[in-house]
This record gives C-alpha cells, structure tokens and sequence, in this order.
C-alpha cells in the first residue's frame, strides 16, 4: 500500500532505516520515530499532509485532535503468521512461537483494536484486503484515492502493485 500511494503522488514519511531485502526487495517504507508514539504521541505531526506505516498495536496510541485517514490493510491471519516466521527464519532466529498462542492473541488484538476504532469517530477507516489489491489493484486504488479525496495518479498506483511478491498464500 505505501507503494502504490507514493506512485499516485502522496509523500510518504520514512527514514529507509531498513533496507530492501529478500524478504521484502522494494523496501520498507517504515518510520522508525512511529515506534516512540506511545511515549510520543505528538510525533505523529511529523506525518501530517504525508502517509506513514503504523502497525496495528501502535495505533492505540494515536491522540485526538488530529485529522487521520486510516487504510487498514487485512492480510490473512494464517499468511501474516507464515511471512512471519519466514523471516524470521532467515535471519537466524530458532525460536518458535506456537502458532496457536500466536493466533488466539492476534484475534483478540483485532477485537479490541475494531472496538476502539468505533469509538474514535475522528478516524475514518478504510478497510482493505491484501487479496483484494493484488487480485483487482486498479479497483483498489480508485477506492484509496476515493477515500483520501487526493488527486492521485490511480493508474501509477495500480501498476505499482507487484503481484509476484505475494508468497506465503495460504487458503
């Protein structure tokens, strides 16, 4: 997604602290200030006017009195989990989560992160699924720049969308 936004113009905020890698070759496009929001709520006017990647427990920590737009992208539990350990792997690790503690606690972070969205009039959300970009990217950046109400190039988002680069499908 912060691909396909930065090809129909949007200024994203990164550091590029994180190199591309085999894991993820394009990059990825992460900020590495996001991590202190719990302690430093107000670093997110950093972002303003630009897209930044918050991972999902972070967002909790997004203080009012902001204009947020939310993409909220939904990737299947058991593909998240298996990109997951595959890095994982790669970079060394032996340790092994049980995949069903993993799961049971992620669902239940879900649950309470929807809760709390529903309370946070303030943050409109659009909700996207990993599948659905890959499997119809030009539908998905028209309803992203339809969302954002940005005049966004679809065409580039949408051919920015790499569907090679979908590994761990699970069904």
């Amino acid at each position: 997604m912060m691909q396909m936004l930065a090809a129909g113009g949007m200024p994203l905020l990164t550091d590029l602290e994180r190199k591309p890698d085999i894991d993820n070759p394009r990059g990825y496009c992460e900020w590495e200030p996001i991590k202190l929001l719990p302690k430093q709520p107000n670093r997110i006017d950093e972002a303003e006017g630009k897209a930044v990647k918050v991972i999902s427990q972070l967002l909790l920590s997004l203080p009012q009195g902001r204009n947020y737009k939310l993409i909220f992208m939904e990737r299947p539990l058991l593909e998240v989990l298996a990109s997951q350990d595959e890095m994982l792997k790669r970079r060394g690790s032996i340790e092994s989560v049980d995949p069903a503690l993993l799961t049971a606690a992620f669902r239940n972070h879900m649950r309470e992160l929807v809760a709390w969205l529903e309370h946070r009039e303030d943050i409109p959300v659009c909700r996207m699924g990993y599948r659905k970009v890959l499997t119809d990217p030009a539908g998905s950046a028209k309803a992203v720049r339809d969302f954002l109400d940005l005049d966004l190039n679809v065409e580039a988002m949408a051919l920015a969308v790499d569907p090679s680069l979908y590994r761990n499908r699970r069904s």
